[in-house]
């Protein structure tokens, strides 16, 4: 075993730091999540330059810190996509090599006429939208009529809408596993997404925490079922339980936003000595990315910053913190899907140098085979230990 007994691994779900090296293949040139939002104004993030995040975008200067107090880097991704699950699978040692099936037309009858027979509704909609404009659009004919809203994006995912008081979530979630039975096993889609609702008017309608994720499984063996094998906890916080499909976990909880998934992470932290704790934050991808809303990025990039004492101050001495994002979702680029970015890995604790610069990861497996090297599981199929340079 390392020199850390518990790791505590945070993902900003959709905090890019700057175009990944083949970011023209997915047309993302010129895309910076962190750096767009940070020179939209003054962003107030002490903490987080104290841990060198501003050091990562390559365009933005103004929040640079010449000795942050931990390591500090980026890391590149190798997957074949830019989505939450493939992001989550490679930096826990997984690469997804055969990217999954995009529907930016809709999906073909072939597909959407069985999902209807099945759960006994026809649908509205089933075209690429953003989840804000589309309810807009349809959410008063979904009341009137009771079909659901059937939506994509530019990633592989099939999203189902319906408002709170007409299909509550536990129907919804049971019409959504139909979709992963048809979308993912025979279409080749990566996930299914239950979009819960409500509101009374196309002005009032909003998304609720209810939303659950039903992917794909991973395809193969992560740094979460070495640690189970292994009889290390492992608890989720935020979507992990959907991402991994609930494997390799000991324990989850969901969260209804950022605050509530560090407080959550606090709580796991109180409770459960050793081990890795997995937390999602999703509001910085699915309330500001998605809606390219650059200001409330700043603002809950701000509302991080101020919590991160919290985490640091509940840490022990042989803890390890480590921030990251599984992909960029800038909120200034023309689309409102992910972009293919480069992503933060940040990482303290008593026992990591201060000031250590890690460079430029080829995989964001990196993270996963350094603690698979730390708690004596590895290594794993793919990544480079970076222990040693801690």
């Amino acid at each position: 075993m390392g020199p850390f007994r518990r790791a505590i691994v945070v993902v900003c779900d959709g905090l890019g730091v700057g175009e990944a090296p083949d970011a023209a293949a997915f047309g993302d040139q010129g895309s910076d999540t962190l750096g767009h939002v940070l020179a939209s104004r003054e962003v107030r993030i002490p903490n987080l330059q104290a841990l060198g995040l501003g050091n990562l975008t390559p365009t933005f200067d103004g929040a640079r810190r010449e000795r942050p107090d931990g390591a500090w880097g980026k890391m590149a991704e190798k997957s074949a996509g830019k989505d939450t699950a493939t992001g989550h699978w490679e930096m826990t040692g997984l690469v997804t090599r055969t990217p999954f099936k995009v529907y930016p037309q809709g999906f073909p009858p072939e597909c959407v006429r069985p999902f209807e027979e099945r759960i006994g509704r026809k649908v509205l909609g089933n075209k690429a939208a953003s989840g804000t404009e589309i309810l807009k659009e349809l959410g008063e004919e979904h009341l009137r009529t009771g079909a659901p809203i059937l939506y994509t994006s530019g990633d592989s995912v099939f999203q189902v809408a319906a408002h709170e008081d007409l299909i509550p979530p536990e129907e919804l979630y049971r019409i959504c596993r139909i979709g992963y039975e048809i979308a993912c096993l025979q279409f080749g889609v990566c996930r299914v997404i239950a979009r819960p609702f409500v509101g009374k008017t196309r002005d009032t309608f909003k998304l609720t925490p209810n939303r659950r994720d039903f992917p794909v499984p991973p395809g193969g063996e992560t740094l979460l079922d070495r640690l189970a094998s292994a009889k290390w906890p492992v608890f989720g916080v935020g979507k992990i339980e959907d991402i991994f499909t609930g494997r390799g976990l000991s324990g989850a909880v969901h969260t209804k936003s950022d605050a509530d998934g560090v407080d959550q992470t606090l709580k796991a932290m109180d409770e459960i000595d050793r081990g890795l704790i997995f937390t999602n934050l999703v509001d910085f991808d699915t309330l500001y990315g998605h809606r390219n809303d650059v200001a409330g990025y700043a603002a809950n990039l701000e509302g991080l910053d101020g919590r991160i004492p919290d985490l640091l101050g509940r840490m022990r001495e042989d803890d390890v913190f480590l921030l990251t994002a599984d992909h960029g979702c800038d909120p200034f680029d023309v689309s409102t899907d992910h972009t293919r970015e480069n992503v933060p890995l940040l990482v303290r604790g008593a026992r990591v140098r201060p000031g250590r610069a890690l460079g430029v990861r080829s995989s964001f497996a990196d993270l996963g085979a350094t603690l698979a090297d730390n708690f004596g599981v590895g290594p794993l199929a793919e990544g480079t230990s970076l222990l040693s340079e801690l």
